[in-house]
């Protein structure tokens, strides 16, 4: 029995150890890395590009925005940043071949409706108004009049 904790508990010491290591591993790799004009994250948060390493003291200055640096722990940047890909938009097919011909544009099926009616085959919302273009105000006013019926 004593045995088998003894075991266990050399499985745990060593399962540390390895644990250790690998992190030590990573940071080391992460380090090497490092160089002026890398965009990196410090460990509570502050992003920035690196300007300047100073070996000898650990020291990494960090240019936050143009003007601001900042002096931190070499220690204190854990991450590197990625550049973000912009994805391309996904290309918009239309309901009907309307959009296709050459007066598209002045098409009232390609209006955009500003509420959460739906347009019916003959051109009038839901609600049984007319589709057309409504200014800001004349929005605001049918909104409200129409709070007004429901309540």
């Amino acid at each position: 029995m004593t045995i088998l904790l003894f075991v266990m508990l050399g499985v745990f010491v060593f399962m540390m150890f390895r644990r250790n290591k690998k992190t030590q591993q990573q940071q080391t790799e992460l380090q090497s890395k490092f160089g002026p004009g890398v965009e990196v994250m410090t460990s509570f948060g502050l992003f920035g590009r690196i300007v300047e390493i100073d070996e000898e003291e650990n020291k990494v200055l960090l240019e936050l925005s143009p003007g601001n640096t900042a002096t931190v722990h070499r220690q204190a940047v854990t991450k590197i940043v990625e550049p973000v890909v912009a994805a391309e938009e996904p290309t918009v097919v239309p309901d009907d071949a309307s959009a296709l011909t050459a007066g598209a544009a002045d098409s009232p099926a390609n209006d955009t409706l500003r509420n959460d009616s739906t347009l019916r085959n003959d051109n009038t919302l839901r609600n049984g108004s007319t589709l057309r273009n409504e200014t800001p105000d004349e929005t605001l006013r049918r909104l409200n009049d129409e709070g007004k019926k429901d309540s």
